[in-house]
């Protein structure tokens, strides 16, 4: 079976999500931002601070684009729409699914905005991030998940009637 790759905004499911799905589907399950941190043993907002947001995005392609998974759930940072070519090698063996989750709920749930690693620039407002995001994960999403008013197995639910009928 093709991957399924979660793309969205920080604190939109996908890693949550992703794991329930993978059970749903009887697929296994990868967090490229826990695949980063194993890989240079630090926590993504130390990776950040330490060598810059030019270097993470860098590592951040490096490890999409290398990826070589078959029949995976596979939860990507909220950053990974910033590089085309990682983009189209996951798209390449995968269905890629944007969680859309609106900017106000975004907010709510996202409480450790400085310490979560997030890639944005100083003096970038949350606003900002999720506008200038927008328009990349509908670009590259071959499905958009509305997830409002919805709770995980809901989510799960709507996806799978989705992909089987896809």
């Amino acid at each position: 079976m093709k991957n399924i790759v979660l793309i969205g905004m920080p604190a939109s499911g996908k890693s949550t999500l992703g794991v329930v799905l993978a059970k749903a589907l009887g697929m296994d399950f990868v967090d490229t931002d826990l695949l980063i941190q194993r890989a240079h043993g630090k926590r993504l907002q130390d990776i950040i601070q330490k060598k810059g947001l030019k270097a993470f995005s860098a590592i951040e392609e490096e490890t999409l684009s290398g990826l070589e998974l078959e029949n995976s759930v596979i939860s990507t940072g909220g950053s990974a729409v910033y590089s085309e070519k990682a983009m189209m090698h996951l798209k390449k063996n995968g269905c890629i699914l944007y969680l859309h989750v609106p900017f106000n709920e975004i907010q709510r749930r996202l409480r450790n905005i400085t310490t979560r690693g997030i890639v944005m620039s100083p003096g970038t407002t949350l606003k900002q991030l999720y506008d200038e995001r927008l328009p990349l994960y509908q670009h590259y999403a071959d499905m958009v998940i509305h997830c409002t008013g919805k709770n995980l197995e809901q989510c799960v639910d709507d996806i799978v009637r989705r992909l089987t009928r896809a």
